[in-house]
């Protein structure tokens, strides 16, 4: 069972990609699936892959597509890197990274960046992360993180500044906002950027 903090981030990411209108999804860090087992039966989405590096964790998600049955999209799902695709997995409409990037060191952000916007380039990117700001009302002493495999936690600006940098290099527009428990001076328990690239006439600015 998912916490309603939880819940408010995967209505967010769901809500965008149904809005952006995708038919062909990648799920990158799927994890246990619990956005994955949801797109899965979105009826407008007619291929779905999900990119996950722990075995377990995909064992587990199949176990779950099992049980609560997949009618209509094609699904895959793969034991890989996000940061090194395949060509296969270029041109999808939308690419979801729901509360993953923070599980990346810092140093290895930048081939991420080129991962997602430059190999894979999807037409829409959307990307949640926790909000360190938010953390005294979770409970979270200072100088700690949410979770052990976290390698880090942004405040809004920073997070903003990230992905404002990152989309006009790679040619997307971005909007940027508090998803998750919103509260007026701190924002909500996460935070969520939408980029939608930017074409050029007959092809994208990176193409």
């Amino acid at each position: 069972m998912t916490s309603w903090l939880h819940e408010e981030r995967l209505k967010a990411v769901q809500d965008v990609v149904r809005q952006c209108g995708a038919k062909r999804v990648l799920d990158l860090g799927c994890g246990d699936g619990d956005l994955f087992v949801r797109l899965a039966v979105e009826p407008c989405i007619e291929e779905l892959v999900g990119i996950d590096h722990c075995p377990s964790s995909l064992q587990r998600l199949k176990a779950r597509l099992k049980e609560a049955g997949t009618p209509g999209a094609r699904i895959e799902i793969r034991e890989a890197s996000m940061t090194e695709p395949t060509p296969d997995l270029r041109g999808f409409d939308c690419a979801v990274l729901l509360e993953t990037i923070e599980h990346i060191d810092p140093d290895r952000l930048s081939k991420l960046e080129r991962a997602l916007f430059v190999s894979m380039r999807p037409q829409t990117v959307v990307i949640t992360t926790p909000n360190v700001e938010y953390n005294g009302l979770l409970g979270v002493p200072p100088h700690r993180m949410r979770h052990p495999d976290h390698r880090f936690e942004w405040d809004r600006a920073k997070f903003r500044h990230w992905c404002l940098r990152a989309g006009q290099v790679a040619g997307y527009e971005v909007r940027v906002e508090d998803i998750a428990g919103c509260r007026p001076a701190i924002g909500g328990a996460s935070q969520m950027a939408v980029f939608t690239r930017i074409e050029t006439g007959s092809s994208s600015k990176a193409a």
